[in-house]
């Protein structure tokens, strides 16, 4: 049976809520933020909103687990089934998050976190263990990986995480904060940048003896 307008409505309210709570995150803060703004903002009564998020923390909560946790679990289970060079699919996995993450809505999310976090700490330990944790998992895993197959030399694996995290960390603020003024525009782009990060860490700046 062919849903009504009126159920098709329904079904779209949750998205709705939460592209409207973006917007105002971005707008005002999330600290600035009402809850009966972000009802106001997608045309529906503070009720509505609460019917779905109970608190303005769940809808922080689903925001995050929408725009990052979902793809930290779709490369989780693209890197498991991976049998190929380890150092071809970081390269593709850091190319892959700077598209569907680093630049959108989620690139946004993340930057409301570090600004917010302070604040908010049962916020900022959701996130820890929603997207930080279960990221540095996943990359040092496979640095691991690589390490047991002969591939890479034994580096240690957590300084060798944050070396490839920080630079996209990096171009995310640069992104929603400069770059959404083009007040410091880049003079490359971020898949120029993330090739180049590959390279030298993979190869290092010494030339061939």
């Amino acid at each position: 049976m062919a849903s009504t307008p009126r159920q098709r409505r329904k079904d779209a309210r949750p998205q709705e809520l939460l592209d409207a709570a973006l917007e105002l995150f971005v707008e005002k803060g999330f600290a600035a933020t009402r809850s009966e703004e972000v009802a106001a903002r997608a045309g529906v009564a503070k009720g509505t909103l609460y019917r779905y998020y109970p608190s303005k923390n769940e809808l922080f909560k689903a925001m995050v687990r929408e725009n990052l946790s979902m793809h930290i679990a779709e490369s989780a289970a693209q890197a498991a089934q991976y049998e190929g060079p380890i150092a071809e699919l970081l390269g593709r996995m850091m190319q892959a998050w700077w598209a569907k993450v680093g630049h959108g809505k989620a690139g946004v999310v993340c930057k409301i976190v570090m600004v917010e976090a302070r604040r908010f700490p049962e916020l900022a330990q959701f996130y820890v263990d929603e997207v930080i944790t279960p990221s540095q998992a996943l990359i040092g895993g496979l640095i691991e990986r690589g390490i047991r197959s002969g591939e890479f030399r034994a580096v240690p694996i957590e300084a060798t995480v944050h070396l490839l995290i920080a630079p996209m960390l990096h171009m995310l603020l640069h992104e929603h904060s400069f770059g959404e003024h083009d007040i410091c525009p880049e003079t490359m782009t971020a898949e120029e940048l993330l090739d180049a990060q590959m390279s030298l860490l993979l190869h290092g700046l010494l030339a061939p003896g």
